[in-house]
């Protein structure tokens, strides 16, 4: 589905509420990180919540809400929260990617928020709060970086390295430590990168790749609610997304984890990765 007049609403004008709304939940975050975080296990596997999780979470509610209050919403903790009958436009709400690494002091964090139309998505917003940085992207009409100006991997020559690519790796909370999957396509690609970043929070390794920092990110069964906003970001950037397979990737939210995995990467080096991700 491409951008088109005919949605319900102004992408642009959205972007704007969007990235408010990410910023004011990242200045939350930000100056309440490093105190008592109210850490709660969440689940049987290992994930946890804090209650800047729910404090962020609130506060981007609150704001979507305001600006849009027939939209559907899905948020980390609060689940689904119903729109206006027959609504097709909902959003998707991370308030606190890289919570986990939050509670164990590492600033390496991120908020973020997507909007989908008939389940594809629109728009995304990624915002750092460790260093006040926001991207943003619409559907069809690029990328942006936190000066407001065109983000574009055309733009970022791949820099001068010895060897292969560099690369981030990003599982879902379901993926036991012994998927022998999982095992063994981190095993093949770490033998043919440079390094492979397990960073816990997919929005940072996006927009790395967005930045062209980074050359590439494999997926696999990944979180549906933070997928969206890096992924239209890197793809608006000049990235490309293909299935582990190599062929098309769908960025529907209508689909199952295990339908999730994904390939993103510089267009040239594609190819290389699909030739290590194809055989799982």
């Amino acid at each position: 589905m491409s951008p088109s007049a005919a949605l319900p609403v102004d992408l642009f004008a959205a972007r704007s509420v969007a990235v408010a709304a990410a910023e004011a939940a990242g200045a939350l975050l930000s100056a309440s990180v490093g105190g008592p975080l109210g850490i709660r296990a969440k689940g049987s596997d290992g994930d946890v919540v804090t209650d800047l999780d729910l404090a962020a979470e609130k506060l981007i509610l609150e704001r979507l809400r305001a600006a849009y209050p027939g939209h559907r919403v899905i948020a980390e903790e609060s689940g689904v929260l119903d729109g206006a009958p027959g609504e097709e436009m909902v959003w998707l709400v991370d308030p606190l990617d890289g919570t986990n690494n939050v509670a164990i002091g590492m600033q390496v964090y991120a908020v973020g928020l997507a909007l989908c139309a008939r389940a594809e998505p629109v728009l995304g917003v990624v915002h750092d709060p460790a260093s006040g940085r926001t991207w943003s992207a619409v559907r069809g009409k690029g990328a942006l970086g936190p000066d407001g100006a065109p983000l574009a991997l055309a733009d970022r020559p791949r820099p001068e390295r010895k060897g292969n690519p560099v690369l981030a790796w990003t599982q879902g909370h379901q993926v036991t430590a012994s998927d022998p999957v999982a095992c063994g396509l981190r095993s093949a690609l770490e033998a043919r990168c440079t390094r492979l970043l397990q960073l816990w929070a997919p929005l940072v390794a996006w927009t790395m790749l967005a930045r062209g920092d980074i050359d590439g990110i494999v997926g696999y069964q990944p979180e549906i609610v933070d997928l969206p906003a890096g992924a239209i970001l890197a793809a608006e950037a000049g990235a490309e997304l293909r299935r582990l397979d190599g062929r098309p990737y769908d960025l529907s939210i209508d689909r199952s984890p295990a339908d999730l995995g994904f390939v993103a990467a510089r267009p040239e080096l594609l190819d290389q990765l699909l030739e290590t991700t194809a055989k799982y």
